[in-house]
C-alpha cells in the first residue's frame, strides 16, 4: 500500500519529498525502535540529516539555506513522521528561525541564521511555561530594559532542544500597556549566557528520542540588540508563525496515520483467525476503509492549507483545520491499529505501539486542538 503518494504534491515540491523518503528509509526507520526504548538523543541521525541538506532548509538561500517554503517542508514532514516521530521531531531543530529571518536584522541573521543552515548550530523555541500552555497573553516570564542589555526572569517548560541547543528564541514579557497582544517580545538567548539553566524533563511516554526541556531564566542578560523585531511584536510575530507551523504539524499527524494504517493492513492480512484471514472479515475490512478515508480526507486538506498559507490567504483558518484534523486522524488511526493487532499491540517493540504513543503529542502542541477549534470558529464568521 502506498499512501504518501505525489501526486497531491506540487511538482516543485517532489525533490524534497523524494529526498526525505530516501533518508527516511536509510537513517530514520532503521533506527526508531533502538531510539525510542532507550530515549538517547539521535546526534548521528541529526548529523547525517544536516549533511543531507534537510535540516533547517527552509532557511534562504542567502543564509546558506535552500529556502523551502511551507509546501516542501509538508512534504518532508510527513516523510519523517511516517519512519519515526521521535527522530523527526529532533530533525526539527530550526524550529523559531523563520521569525528570525522575517524580523532579523542583517547582522542577527549572519550571526544566528547562517550556522543553523551550515548545520553548525541548532535552536529552540522557548513560550511555554509550566502554568500556561496555549495562552501567549499569560505568559510570566519578563523581559527588563537595563541600559543596553534586557533582564530576563522567568521559567520556560516543553522546550525542544533547550538544553542541546546553542541559542533559544524566547518570548517574554515587556510591558503592561492595557493591551495584552501588544505586552511580549521575542528574544535571542544563547544557552551559555550566565543565568540561562535547563534541564530535560521527566521521560516522555511518546517521541522519547526528542528531548525538551524546562528552562530557569536567573538574571538572564543578553544585549538589547537581540531583541527580534520591535519590542511589543512578539504575539503577533508567533502568530503568524504559527500559521506556517500548524501546517507542519499536520504533516507530522499525516505520517504518523500512515504508519498506522500501514501496521494494520500488513498485520491483517498476514493474521489467521476462526480459520481464515483476518483481513476477511467485513468489519475489518470497514475499519480499514475508516481509516483510508480520513487519511485521504486529512492531506487533501493539509496540502490546500500549506497552499494557503503559502499564499496568504487566510492562512490562520487553514492552519488551524489542517493541524486539527490531520493529528486527531492519526490518533483515530492508531487506535483502530492497535485494536486491529489485539494483545500484541501491547508490545513495547511493536511499531504500531509506538505510533500510538506518539501521536498523542501533536493533538497538544503547537496550540491544543480544543484552540484550533477556537480559531476556525471565529475566523470562519470573519471570512
Amino acid at each position: 500500500m502506498e499512501l504518501l503518494t505525489e501526486d497531491i504534491v506540487p511538482e516543485y515540491a517532489r525533490e524534497a519529498k523524494r529526498e526525505a523518503r530516501t533518508f527516511a528509509a536509510e537513517h530514520i526507520a532503521p533506527n526508531a525502535e533502538e531510539f525510542f526504548r532507550t530515549g538517547a538523543y539521535p546526534w548521528e541521525v541529526l548529523e547525517a540529516g544536516q549533511e543531507a541538506n534537510l535540516v533547517a532548509q527552509d532557511i534562504s538561500e542567502e543564509y546558506g539555506g535552500r529556502g523551502f517554503d511551507v509546501v516542501q517542508m509538508l512534504a518532508i514532514a510527513e516523510e519523517f513522521y511516517r519512519a519515526d516521530a521521535g527522530i523527526a521531531l529532533t530533525l526539527q531543530r530550526s524550529f523559531g528561525a523563520e521569525m528570525l529571518e522575517t524580523y532579523g536584522t542583517e547582522e542577527q541573521k549572519e550571526a544566528y541564521l547562517r550556522p543553523l543552515a551550515e548545520g553548525e548550530a541548532i535552536t529552540g523555541l522557548a513560550v511555554s511555561e509550566p502554568e500556561t500552555g496555549s495562552d501567549l497573553t499569560s505568559m510570566t516570564t519578563t523581559a527588563e530594559r537595563d541600559g543596553d542589555e534586557y533582564v530576563l526572569n522567568g521559567e520556560k517548560y516543553w522546550i525542544g532542544n533547550g538544553v542541546e541547543a546553542d541559542w533559544v528564541t524566547v518570548y517574554a514579557k515587556t510591558a503592561d500597556t492595557g493591551d495584552r497582544y501588544m505586552d511580549y517580545s521575542l528574544f535571542l538567548v544563547p544557552t551559555d549566557a550566565d543565568g540561562y539553566h535547563a534541564d530535560h524533563i521527566p521521560e516522555k511516554m511518546g517521541m522519547r528520542a526528542s528531548k525538551q526541556a524546562h528552562v530557569v531564566l536567573d538574571d538572564c542578560r543578553v544585549p538589547a540588540e537581540n531583541l527580534v523585531g520591535s519590542e511589543g511584536g512578539g504575539f503577533m510575530m508567533l502568530a503568524e508563525f504559527f500559521n506556517y507551523g500548524r501546517v507542519v504539524v499536520g504533516g507530522h499527524g499525516l505520517g504518523l496515520a500512515a504508519a498506522a494504517l500501514e501496521e494494520a493492513w500488513d498485520f491483517v492480512h498476514e493474521r489467521e483467525g476462526f480459520g481464515r484471514q483476518v483481513a476477511d472479515f467485513q468489519a475489518v475490512q470497514h475499519g480499514l476503509a475508516d481509516m483510508r478515508l480520513e487519511f485521504e480526507a486529512a492531506r487533501a486538506l493539509n496540502y490546500r492549507a500549506a497552499k494557503k498559507v503559502r499564499d496568504y490567504e487566510n492562512p490562520g483558518l487553514w492552519a488551524a483545520m489542517a493541524k486539527t484534523k490531520s493529528t486527531e486522524t492519526a490518533v483515530d488511526c492508531a487506535q483502530q491499529g492497535m485494536q486491529f493487532h489485539g494483545g500484541r499491540s501491547i508490545l513495547s517493540d511493536r511499531r504500531i505501539a509506538r505510533v500510538y504513543r506518539d501521536c498523542r503529542i501533536p493533538v497538544v502542541y503547537e496550540g491544543a486542538n480544543e484552540i484550533q477549534r477556537n480559531l476556525i470558529y471565529r475566523q470562519s464568521r470573519e471570512e
